[in-house]
């Protein structure tokens, strides 16, 4: 956990709300985290829904055997490179026979053993198969060093790295080598990943991975297992540092993809994480080195690529926050488009004046009909602040994006925020999270992890395609709980993020031609205006770092009168149309083994 992330929640809170009602907040929470996981323990014991994943997507036997058949154009030789020290026998034993079981049979297996006493049984196993080269190193120079011992075996065309401890399904090499078959020029490969309890057999936690994601890589080390590297991309890279141990594996993909753009993510479980007493697969703090060895891995790749950014723990071991430098001094424009909504716009207004540490921005309140006198008599008062300001749209009817549009051309800020009035403000170093990261050249928006009132998630990024459309991921989940392999709070690239709080620089606007007034008026703005700004190349951004209260309704929606099921249905067909290679190609940040009817990250069955 970020504990000064926290902190501030807490002490804003308790400025609000009372010392009393902190305490029942904190109370409730803890309620709820004990109900969830009571919940997942008393469910009935049924086939999960991965063994029916199991059963629908991987090889038969006949399968199995036609891919021993095939025959390549390109044959390359595979050196999968194994550092060991003091590795239980029945591991070993069951790590040769998953090599020498491969549907793919041109490979070496280059072993480099640093324990303190050769073992007389390994000698034994590696005497099985001339294509496995074992090296005793009579002293142990680290997981680094072993594995560096290891690479010098190496004759192979690419190189993939194994732990002592785990496994390779069968049917792993013939995967990459079709891999490398379909995109000859390839370089570095990675793949999806499960773990193994005890029998091979039990299988669980299978993470089914983005593809390639930079800023989801720089938070958190989600390639992991297996990565293959071309040999003379490895070369060029000159081995394992000793000085990033228990996160040596982390330094050698950040810096592999510094060098190389051919990179092709293969999306199927190809590799099996043992679960025992001293993997960090089990204990998240087998390892706490090699969560300091992980920040620093970070900061080194950060400075290489000229990025001034500060690294910290987030809220989960292995994931990080990166905080990007402001560079000078930026003006923001808080663009809040309000009809009669003076509670809600008073609320948001005052955490922004209260809380924002940057100062540097103004508040542009768009007003649209409203038609109370109390709305104009707040106007009339907010506006003595300086830092606030109203500008007047006079068109009739609801046109969001028009309304946003109107906003941003009549900003003469460097970068604009969307900003819905029903929302109020947590994190106050929220326009230098922005900031920093759109300053990037690479980057066209940014979005925040949004709640709703009980603090459950209302917004954690959009994926392209959730029941043929576009959906806010992980709604509904509770306070405290954590979501698949931490998606909620964890900085990645994703597709696109919600318009309620969309950070941008005003430049984009004007580039991709501003929002969708015609096809786009109240539904699917955000998610094509983040289509638009990725199609030109720039990346989208969700950092859970930013938090905001958003106090739409759970059970809102567009379909409560004739007129507007109308027009959802007409701009629902609309992004269909517009978008529909994107729909049918996949959500690249997304993984086609998930489903498409749920957003809560579950495995398609």
């Amino acid at each position: 956990m970020n504990i000064k992330h926290r902190y501030n929640q807490t002490k804003y809170y308790l400025k609000k709300n009372g010392f009393m009602k902190t305490i029942k907040k904190i109370i409730v929470k803890t309620i709820n985290k004990v109900k969830y996981k009571l919940s997942k323990k008393n469910e009935p014991i049924v086939e999960s829904n991965y063994g029916i994943w199991i059963k629908n997507n991987e090889p038969t036997a006949e399968e199995l055997e036609q891919q021993r058949k095939t025959e390549f154009n390109i044959k390359p030789k595979i050196s999968i490179i194994v550092p060991m020290y003091n590795t239980p026998i029945i591991f070993f034993e069951e790590l040769v026979e998953c090599v020498m079981s491969q549907t793919y049979m041109n490979w070496e297996l280059c072993l480099a053993d640093g324990s303190p006493e050769q073992n007389k049984q390994i000698e034994k196993i590696v005497a099985k198969d001339s294509r496995i080269k074992y090296k005793y190193l009579n002293e142990n120079k680290g997981i680094s060093g072993n594995t560096n011992e290891a690479l010098k075996l190496a004759t192979g065309d690419y190189i993939a790295l194994l732990d002592h401890d785990d496994l390779l399904p069968i049917f792993c090499l013939y995967e990459i080598v079709k891999c490398i078959n379909e995109n000859p020029e390839v370089e570095f490969i990675y793949t999806d990943e499960d773990k193994i309890e005890g029998q091979k057999e039990n299988r669980k936690d299978p993470y089914f991975k983005p593809d390639f994601s930079i800023d989801t890589l720089r938070s958190n080390n989600y390639i992991t297992h297996l990565s293959i590297f071309k040999k003379e991309l490895m070369d060029k890279l000159e081995g394992f540092r000793d000085e990033y141990n228990g996160a040596q594996d982390y330094d050698i993909i950040i810096r592999a993809i510094e060098e190389t753009k051919n990179i092709v993510h293969i999306p199927k479980i190809l590799y099996h994480w043992r679960v025992h007493p001293k993997s960090t697969a089990m204990i998240s703090d087998a390892k706490p080195y090699a969560y300091e060895a992980g920040r620093r891995v970070i900061e080194d790749h950060l400075k290489r690529q000229g990025l001034q950014a500060k690294v910290s723990d987030g809220e989960i071991k292995g994931i990080y926050e990166v905080e990007y430098e402001v560079q000078g001094n930026p003006k923001v424009s808080i663009l809040i488009p309000n009809k009669d909504s003076v509670n809600a716009l008073r609320d948001c207004i005052n955490s922004i004046l209260k809380l924002t540490t940057y100062q540097n921005y103004e508040i542009i309140i768009i007003e649209n009909n409203s038609e109370e006198s109390r709305t104009f008599k707040y106007y009339d008062a907010i506006q003595k602040n300086e830092k606030v300001k109203v500008i007047t749209y006079n068109e009739k009817g609801f046109n969001y994006s028009k309304i946003v549009n109107f906003g941003v051309k009549n900003s003469d800020a460097d970068y604009v925020l969307q900003l819905n009035s029903d929302t109020e403000l947590l994190t106050p170093d929220w326009l230098e999270k922005f900031i920093g990261f759109a300053q990037r050249e690479d980057v066209g928006a940014v979005g925040a992890r949004l709640y709703y009132k009980d603090k459950s998630i209302q917004h954690a990024g959009i994926v392209v395609g959730i029941c043929g459309l576009a959906a806010n991921m992980l709604t509904g989940l509770p306070d405290g709980i954590h979501a698949y392999f931490g998606k909620d709070c964890l900085i990645q690239n994703m597709s696109a993020v919600t318009g309620a709080c969309l950070f941008s620089k005003r430049s984009i606007y004007e580039e991709v031609g501003y929002m969708d007034e015609e096809k786009f008026k109240i539904a699917f703005n955000d998610v094509d205006f983040c289509l638009k700004i990725r199609e030109k190349g720039y990346k989208i951004i969700y950092n859970p770092f930013i938090e905001l209260i958003h106090y739409e309704s759970k059970t809102r929606g567009y379909e409560d009168t004739p007129e507007k099921k109308e027009r959802f249905e007409r701009e629902s067909n609309s992004f269909k149309e517009k978008w529909k290679n994107v729909i049918e190609s996949g959500d690249p940040y997304y993984n086609k083994n998930l489903t498409l009817t749920t957003a809560q990250y579950d495995i398609k069955v």
